[in-house]
């Protein structure tokens, strides 16, 4: 195999695996509970439904409240993040099935004052992480706010700026920080969406890919993949519909549409917002069986 061969596969690694981190919320114990709906819930439920403006209002808000959690700000930056991605076109689905168009996709042009607001957020958030890991080298928001921002910049340099080395660190950087995260909070089930997709992809690819993957630092396990992405669905709270998502994305490489038409068919009742979902269902169901 040739070595762009590599590249594209790598490439859509780190999209994949990385882009759907980007949409992760708050371990906090206050607003892990099922009585209470905070503005961050609101936010990234507002998210799902591609409510831009409306997750901006509740990410803001919640900053206002908890001016010292750095979830506020990198909530806020994802918002801005997937906004660009919605204008720009970049969040179809069908964009990431044939690698060949991946490897061809053609550089974007961002608006250059939302990436501003979009880098500025990120560094508030890093710098309010980095101070609570001072404080205590365990606390869970700030492991996650730095696992969620290494995993919003790996998105911008591979989708928008086409740099795809640089998104592979970056997604280095947040997988190691979700694994020192599990290792603190065994029960943050949501945190292994960040090597979930990951080790699902890298497993089904050739063994030299495999290789040359897990000496870059990536894991490859095609079965615990799928596992941990089975165990956000039914468990995590913030990323089960993104759990799905990527499940129904590992289904049509399984060839089992019509799991993948059912889990799409329920985000779409549950997110009637999203127009992504439909069109998806609707390309799935017209498209040749295998």
């Amino acid at each position: 195999m040739n070595r762009s061969f590599y590249f594209r596969k790598l490439a859509t690694v780190v999209v994949l695996t990385s882009a759907f981190l980007s949409s992760q919320a708050s371990f906090s114990d206050d607003i892990r509970k099922n009585t209470q709906i905070s503005a961050l819930d609101r936010g990234f439920s507002g998210l799902y439904n591609l409510d831009f403006a409306g997750a901006e209002n509740d990410f803001t808000s919640w900053e206002r409240e908890h001016p010292q959690d750095p979830l506020g700000p990198v909530s806020e930056a994802a918002g801005f993040l997937f906004s660009e991605f919605n204008r720009l076109g970049v969040l179809e689905a069908q964009f990431f099935e044939n690698d060949s168009a991946f490897a061809g996709r053609p550089k974007l042009n961002p608006d250059p004052a939302l990436r501003e607001r979009f880098q500025n957020a990120i560094t508030r958030a890093e710098s309010l992480a980095h101070s609570q890991l001072q404080n205590n080298p365990q606390d869970r928001d700030a492991l996650f706010a730095l696992t969620l921002s290494s995993g919003l910049q790996a998105d911008y340099a591979a989708l928008i700026d086409k740099r795809n080395l640089a998104s592979l660190r970056f997604t280095k950087q947040a997988s190691a920080t979700a694994q020192q995260l599990l290792s603190v909070c065994p029960n943050c089930y949501d945190a292994l969406l960040a090597t979930g997709f990951s080790k699902y992809i890298i497993g089904s690819m050739a063994a030299p890919v495999r290789w040359l993957l897990r000496m870059g630092g990536l894991p490859s396990d095609k079965e615990g993949g799928i596992a941990d992405l089975q165990m956000t669905a039914d468990h995590g709270r913030y990323l089960a519909p993104f759990a799905r998502v990527l499940l129904a994305i590992a289904y049509v490489r399984e060839k089992e549409k019509g799991k993948a038409i059912e889990l799409l068919s329920g985000l779409q009742q549950e997110y009637p917002g999203n127009s992504l979902f439909p069109r998806e269902l609707a390309r799935l169901r017209t498209s040749p069986k295998p």
